[in-house]
């Protein structure tokens, strides 16, 4: 039935089409002599009577033996009725004899035909093959590289299967098509749905499909939940005739119906066409009345689907104006009443529809559009995309992805109105019964799970006993020791869906391990799985690296500021050790003397320390003054000079050194800090007030890459990341440099996002006591907008820059091609 349309892997809209054909018939008269069976099969073909046709030209084809352009030309011909008729396995078959054969020569746009056979029959990768053997042969061709694009696309779609569970129903299908299943009653427990079965009233075969005609099925659960056997629709025949009828759409209250019925008048192109009946009680029905919408009798209309209040009406057709073969309109009732008339269809425009096919609408909630296509960019076949619409406009339709669809053809899904993540739809692909099959959908429940082993650093054996503590945002606390195997796990009664859990990992003598877990956003059950890896507590003292002091000076210098970048790590993730910082000096000088200044060099350590928000009760500072020579745990090198490990910096030692250079750089080495252990078991103290959580933003299509921005005076503002902190950046278009504040650069500086080796010259001259040079060079490693980032961005520092970061347009090309959506002011980067 109305199941008729064009596959788009070349075919343009139908109107075109029958010019086009008008064109070919004229030229082949010219070109040679037409012998009465090809003709014949001709006009079947023009009248879209594809089974006619391809009888025809198969018997034409035996009658032209010596003529080789015939012959390809009804061959070329036989492949399309094999598509037209939906028969994609054939088509196959029929495509490839002619693209592996001179014909290519001919119309080398066969190889594009056979690869989208190819495509819609799932085998992508040698699709991907005839796509590129067709690109070297015509290059830059769109409909292949987007065939490549979406090849690839649809592998790893079915390798990362979407939410739902698909599920065929097996008492419903039959042996033939059964498909565009509809909800048929307020309980939903039953469903109406299409079907050219056995028990359909038209018993002939469909000139166009190769099938019988169909008719309408109502299917009912019983009280066990369980299908029982579909049957006819109505018993009085009103509903049912002996052509097409099918694919209908219930109102709200389910006490109207809107179903498509196709005539079938011989030798003539027949239309389809949109019929409204009421119901009167369950089981019977008034007479059903034609929508008078547009077009004549040869316009195929039909698919309805209705708002809420029926005054607006959604349908397929290929009215005149239209983008493709069928696309979709919509039409409102010129009054408020349901007696009102309705006004002019309106086409949805080139957002929803293609040069291919749009069919099977479907909408829910009155603003969200379901619907089918082989036009929009898709698996093989017929894919089905959802719309909604915002301020009178269509999103970008959506692709449902695997396993909604497949390569096959998917069409007229519909969602149950009280359990939204769950209805019906229908397709063709393998493992089915009949051609087109009716499955059901859902979104199971989400369950998780966590594991994972905990192994020991320096031996990576396992850790048994180690405590495993999860914090989640629901709330909920929960802890596991690990087995003698090293394992913990939390099971799915636990792990909770749209949480994130902070784990902390305990040992007594090893450092703590952190680390993070989220559900947030998964819509497959998972079991995830985190392995923690921990750090022996060292026994002997660690020496803080390039923690050097001038001679008779306990200031720490801001070059070497970002040394304890490591030390405070340490303490952020081992919230419960105290550690002691040991300060020494070189052997010159009295005792008296060396004392005090060993002791405010490790003071100036802690006061560093303090200033980042260490806890002060967590820190010891003690000066050992000139006693305790450095002992040498690996060769160092210092001013050139090489030291081995194992040497002890003792006055001996020193002063067997040559030259003078020498004897100052071991001293050097003894003017230190070094941190050691004292305890493990401090309480952090409870923070006084309850810092606030962050807003939650709902995100309607993931799919997107967009930030928000605000318009300026010769650009825009927007929220960047740099070295992975928030930073302001201002696009001003004309700007052809690239600016970074000195604040803003101070501050990365100081928060350890960028260090002295990021900056170009002499960093002495650079970097001052909270002072950075103007016009000073920095890279910046990475900075992103959105999902896109560039690498090794160099900044200049400009007092006067406006904000943070600024740069123009030329430098925003290089994240990506953009778009500016002035209404959402959102920037969304298309690449």
């Amino acid at each position: 039935m109305f199941y008729y349309y064009t596959r788009n892997n070349s075919t343009p809209m139908n109107k075109v089409r029958g010019i086009f054909l008008l064109l070919l018939f004229f030229i082949s008269g010219l070109i040679f002599a037409q012998n009465k069976y090809s003709k014949s099969a001709d006009d079947a073909f023009t009248d879209q009577q594809f089974l006619t046709a391809l009888t025809r030209y198969q018997k034409a084809y035996s009658k032209v033996k010596n003529n080789k352009v015939e012959r390809d030309r009804i061959s070329f011909r036989m492949a399309e009725c094999y598509r037209m008729m939906n028969n994609m396995k054939k088509a196959e078959i029929a495509y490839k004899r002619l693209a592996t054969g001179k014909y290519v020569k001919t119309d080398p746009k066969v190889i594009l035909y056979y690869a989208d056979a190819l495509k819609t029959n799932g085998n992508y990768k040698e699709a991907i093959n005839q796509y590129k053997l067709y690109l070297e042969k015509v290059p830059n061709d769109a409909r292949a590289q987007r065939g490549v694009e979406t090849c690839n696309q649809s592998m790893d779609w079915i390798k990362n299967p979407g939410k739902y569970d698909v599920k065929w129903e097996k008492k419903i299908n039959s042996k033939d098509d059964d498909y565009a299943p509809s909800y048929a009653d307020r309980t939903f427990n039953s469903i109406i749905f299409t079907s050219d079965r056995d028990a359909s009233m038209g018993k002939e075969i469909d000139n166009w499909t190769g099938k019988k005609f169909s008719d309408m099925f109502i299917a009912r659960k019983d009280r066990k939940g369980e299908w029982n056997t579909p049957i006819p629709a109505d018993a009085a025949e009103i509903l049912n005739t002996k052509s097409n009828d099918g694919v209908a759409r219930f109102n709200s209250k389910f006490t109207a119906m809107y179903f498509t019925r196709c005539w079938n008048e011989p030798k003539k192109k027949n239309g389809c066409a949109i019929y409204k009946v009421s119901r009167i009680g369950t089981t019977t029905w008034g007479d059903p009345e034609m929508l008078k919408l547009a077009g004549d009798s040869t316009t195929v209309m039909g698919h309805p689907s209705v708002t809420s209040d029926e005054n607006t009406l959604y349908f397929s057709a290929d009215l005149p104006g239209g983008l493709g073969g069928k696309d979709i309109w919509m039409v409102s009732r010129k009054g408020k009443t349901k007696s009102s008339g309705y006004g002019r269809p309106e086409n949805l425009g080139p957002e929803i529809n293609t040069s291919g096919d749009e069919l099977f609408p479907f909408i829910r909630d009155d603003s969200t559009l379901y619907f089918s296509s082989n036009g929009q960019p898709g698996m093989g076949g017929q894919d089905i995309f959802r719309s909604i619409r915002v301020n009178g406009k269509w999103t970008k339709p959506v692709n449902m992805k695997y396993p909604i669809n497949s390569p096959a053809d998917d069409i007229g899904i519909v969602f149950n109105p009280e359990e939204p993540e769950e209805g019906y739809f229908s397709s063709n692909r393998p493992g089915g019964k009949g051609g087109d099959d009716i499955y059901s959908f859902v979104v199971p429940p989400l369950l998780f799970t966590l594991e994972g082993t905990v192994t020991d650093d320096r031996t990576l054996q396992p850790v048994a006993g180690a405590l495993v503590k999860l914090n989640g945002t629901n709330g909920k606390t929960l802890q596991y020791n690990t087995d003698e195997k090293g394992k913990y796990s939390f099971n799915k009664n636990q792990i909770s869906p749209n949480t994130t859990y902070e784990i902390l990992v305990l040992k007594k003598d090893y450092f703590n391990e952190k680390g993070k877990e989220t559900t947030v956003g998964l819509e497959k059950s998972k079991d995830l799985t985190r392995n923690f890896v921990l750090r022996p507590i060292p026994k002997k003292p660690v020496v803080l690296p390039d923690i050097l002091y001038d001679l008779d000076k306990y200031d720490l210098k801001p070059q070497f500021q970002d040394s304890l970048q490591g030390l405070i790590a340490t303490l952020d993730a081992n919230e419960n050790i105290v550690i002691e910082l040991a300060s020494h000096t070189d052997s010159r000088g009295s005792d008296e003397r060396n004392d005090i200044l060993s002791q405010r060099r490790a003071q100036s350590v802690v006061d560093y320390l303090i200033s980042r928000g260490i806890d002060p009760d967590r820190l010891t500072a003690k000066g050992y003054g000139k006693r305790v020579p450095r002992v040498l745990t690996k060769d160092v090198t210092k001013d050139g000079f090489l030291f081995k490990t194992g040497s002890v910096l003792t006055d001996s030692l020193i002063n067997s050194f040559s030259s003078t250079a020498e004897k100052e750089a071991a001293h050097a080495l003894n003017r230190r800090t070094e941190f050691s252990i004292v305890r493990n078991d401090f309480i952090p103290k409870q923070t006084v007030s309850k810092p606030v959580a962050p807003s939650i933003e709902v995100v309607e299509n993931p799919e997107e890459n967009s930030v928000v921005y605000t318009n300026m005076k010769d650009g825009f503002q927007v929220s960047c990341f740099v070295n992975g902190m928030t930073t302001q950046l201002e696009v001003d278009k004309p700007e052809k440099g690239v600016y970074i504040t000195p604040a803003a650069a101070m501050k990365l500086l100081k928060e350890g996002s960028i260090d002295k080796t990021d900056f170009k010259g002499d960093v002495s001259k650079i970097l001052g006591t909270g002072t950075i040079a103007d016009k000073a060079v920095v890279t910046l490693k990475e900075v992103k907008i959105g999902k896109n980032s560039i690498k090794d961005l160099e900044a200049t520092v400009n007092s006067k820059a406006k904000q943070d970061l600024v740069f123009g347009e030329n430098t925003l090309l290089k994240f990506g091609n953009y778009t500016l959506d002035d209404k959402n002011n959102k920037l969304i980067f298309t690449k």
